[in-house]
């Protein structure tokens, strides 16, 4: 960067004289700058032209000349980094900055929040971690899903509190009698966000992609053929009927990409940069639905900024705050929702070191014990669970006299906070003779079958989408867990049930055969909530519209940002 290497030029000049005058020759000058006389000559020019320096040269080769130094490093620094975050070049600035924390949180909290940039409300967001690469196929991390839905449309959607799927893409929809013909009727004038118009046929391409692929094969396993009757209806012919077909469309893992690039949507923004210090959409302007408020939103990775802060997991944070924490006395009621996402234990029967008699007694400890109550995890953070979904309640297990193995094998993936439940249920293993091997995997998915093959029990989490139903029936068809876990004759069971549950027609009944299959694993100690997270978001005054989604983030098409006061202009 230019602009930096001639202020760290500068710093070393300013070093050398502070704010005194000093005499100088040019090859003098020349070994301070490390570099030739002829560039010299050129770098104090720029200096005297931008007024850092003033300079009174004299006639003749070798003949001193008269420096003085006008500014200091710091002044220049601190206003180059106003002008660049004034103008939302942050990761510039970032890179421009070498402050430390304290001091570039002083710096950056009048940029973040609600913003009005060049007449435009921009939302800028801090975030304590860099981004995995937005391809829907490959996201695990709740803030890039978010995003993912964000930039892109599948035929249908979900809106925050509406389990039902929504039009999207396709406008309406059509089923035969039998269940097994499926139409969807898109919209026309549709484009993808580099400007090009949607075609019918692309989106026949992405759904092939997706047949294709590890994580979105499970989706269309029901479809034996998919065919274009005319330019806007895509149709799908199934081997057997599947009424969640409407619902898998909006899953993650449908979402419809351009087939020639993962990162180009057609969702309500799209993505103009991705750095590994900024990540920034702004509006699609060919969006068919409602437009967002918002003309864009940045998210400022700052991982500086959440070093030492106590109350914020390093993994898993619930917490989002729409600017900086000083200026929480000033913040709108905050937007808290208890996520219907859960921490699970799950055990391992396929291995056949466990009982389901042992599985039930390790349950009816943590239960019994009050384990969960006592772990060192912020309680405003997590809520013990109840039950699995509202209305579908967790089996209380009763004593059960068994003897537990020697020793038993725990895998934990993030977030950190596992780690705790891990180290608490390794202490009350072992008041039973239990040695109990915790061991940690860095994956948030359990896509590795030997890894699975060689533990006992699992913790992990679950996230839950705007259907419930059809989040839990979808973990059933997709996780590899459930394949690493379950006996032979218990996974052949789950594949009949679930088979039967999606060729009921009526949403009542599937909920209800789809409650009674988790209630029989539960009661077998196959899996197991153990908590629910609280989610929250604080905004400052200049944001408004905050809606919380069910993934614990909120609405970005539903935020909006006041236009400034006329003193805020002055």
């Amino acid at each position: 960067m230019r602009l930096q290497n001639r202020l760290n030029q500068f710093q070393r000049l300013h070093l050398k004289t502070g704010s005194s005058p000093a005499q100088f020759t040019v090859a003098e000058l020349a070994e301070i700058f490390c570099c030739s006389e002829r560039h010299t000559r050129t770098l104090v020019s720029h200096f005297q032209d931008a007024g850092w320096i003033s300079w009174q040269s004299q006639a003749g080769r070798g003949k001193r000349a008269s420096l003085c130094c006008l500014k200091t490093p710091e002044d220049l620094r601190g206003t180059y980094l106003q002008e660049l975050l004034k103008n939302g070049e942050h990761s510039a600035a970032l890179q421009l900055s070498q402050l430390a924390p304290s001091h570039l949180n002083a710096l950056l909290a009048p940029h973040l929040g609600g913003q009005w940039q060049e007449d435009a409300p921009t939302l800028r967001i801090p975030y304590y971690r860099p981004l995995q690469p937005l391809d829907p196929l490959t996201l695990t991390g709740r803030a890039e899903q978010h995003l993912a839905h964000t930039i892109h449309a599948g035929l249908t959607r979900f809106i925050p509190g509406d389990s039902s799927p929504q039009p999207n893409l396709a406008h309406h929809w059509q089923i035969s009698n039998d269940g097994k013909t499926w139409q969807f009727f898109l919209r026309s004038q549709l484009f993808w966000h580099n400007g090009e118009p949607l075609k019918t046929a692309q989106l026949v391409a992405r759904f092939e992609q997706l047949r294709g692929s590890a994580r979105g094969k499970h989706n269309l396993a029901s479809v034996v053929k998919l065919s274009q009757p005319h330019a806007l209806c895509l149709q799908f012919d199934l081997d057997k009927s599947d009424y969640w077909l409407a619902h898998r469309f909006a899953d993650l893992n449908c979402l419809l990409a351009h087939p020639d690039d993962p990162h180009i949507g057609a969702g309500p923004f799209r993505l103009t940069t991705f750095s590994p210090e900024l990540i920034r959409l702004e509006q699609h302007t060919y969006y068919p639905l409602q437009h967002p408020y918002l003309a864009a939103i940045e998210f400022w990775i700052t991982p500086l900024l959440f070093a030492q802060r106590d109350n914020v997991s390093c993994q898993h944070p619930v917490r989002i705050i729409l600017g900086e924490e000083d200026e929480l006395s000033q913040v709108k009621p905050v937007r808290r929702s208890t996520s219907l996402g859960f921490c699970y234990i799950a055990a391992n029967m396929r291995r056949g070191v466990l009982s389901e008699k042992q599985a039930q007694k390790i349950i009816r400890i943590i239960q019994s014990s009050g384990m969960l109550d006592n772990l060192p995890i912020d309680h405003d953070l997590v809520r013990a669970s109840k039950e699995m979904l509202p209305g579908w309640p967790i089996p209380i297990n009763e004593d059960v006299d068994v003897a537990l193995p020697k020793s038993l094998r725990l895998l934990f993936h993030p977030p950190v906070e596992f780690e705790l439940v891990a180290q608490a249920l390794q202490k009350k293993l072992a008041q039973e003779d239990c040695t109990l091997e915790v061991v940690y995997h860095a994956g948030r998915l359990w896509e590795d079958g030997e890894l699975l093959k060689s533990a006992d029990l699992l913790l992990g989490d679950r996230l839950i989408g705007e259907s419930p139903e059809a989040t839990l029936e979808n973990w059933l068809q997709q996780d590899p867990l459930w394949a690493g876990i379950l006996r032979e004759e218990d996974r052949l069971l789950q594949q009949q049930r679930l088979a039967s549950i999606q060729q009921t027609p009526l949403e009542n009944s599937r909920s209800q055969e789809l409650r009674d299959h988790f209630y029989q694993w539960m009661s077998r100690s196959i899996i197991t909530p153990l908590f629910n997270y609280q989610y929250q978001v604080s905004a400052p005054p200049r944001i408004s519209g905050v809606q919380l989604t069910a993934w614990g983030w909120f609405d970005f098409c539903q935020a909006w940002v006041p236009p400034p006061l006329p003193q805020e202009n002055a």
